[in-house]
């Protein structure tokens, strides 16, 4: 429970602070990819190395793959529905037959009809979820923290001997 309430606060803290809109969006749009597909699968050792591999905010990712792996319970007699179409196609037959054959793909298991609906509905999905994130984040940062900012009490705070060891601590110690 700590590290969720600490991805939580982690999460808070990104929002309010100057990194980047984009790294975050991205983060909580891979977040999303991986909450909607099955774990422990290869397309998700795929999706964390590249998040690695690009600059994007894994503390957004991890808070959005826990929230999004709740709604993907509701969503997988949707999931099963759409990846049966998609493994129904005979104009995909051969590629899927190919793709079988071969070493390692079938590792992702791309033939469960939950695996391959989830990963094309997620996938399809995921650049709506990285601009609506990003609009949001936009939003939040003019209207919430600029509010917030301008209150009597943030700058009291401000003010305070623990906000400058905080701010301090923060500034050394992350």
């Amino acid at each position: 429970m700590t590290l969720i309430l600490k991805q939580i606060f982690t999460l808070l803290k990104l929002l309010n602070s100057e990194t980047e809109t984009n790294q975050i969006a991205a983060g909580v749009s891979f977040g999303f990819i991986l909450g909607m597909t099955p774990a422990l699968s290869l397309q998700t050792l795929l999706i964390f190395f590249l998040c690695l591999l690009f600059r994007i905010q894994l503390g957004a990712m991890f808070v959005s793959l826990f929230f999004f792996s709740f709604i993907a319970f509701i969503l997988d007699p949707l999931f099963h529905s759409a990846g049966l179409f998609v493994l129904q196609l005979d104009s995909l037959q051969g590629i899927f037959t190919t793709l079988y054959n071969l070493p390692i793909i079938p590792m992702t298991r791309f033939y469960n009809t939950l695996v391959m609906g989830s990963g094309v509905i997620s996938i399809i999905l995921s650049p709506f979820v990285f601009i609506t994130s990003k609009i949001l984040i936009v939003k939040y940062r003019k209207s919430v923290v600029e509010r917030f900012k301008d209150t009597k009490f943030f700058k009291a705070l401000k003010a305070t001997s623990f906000y400058k060891w905080y701010y301090k601590y923060d500034s050394l110690y992350g």
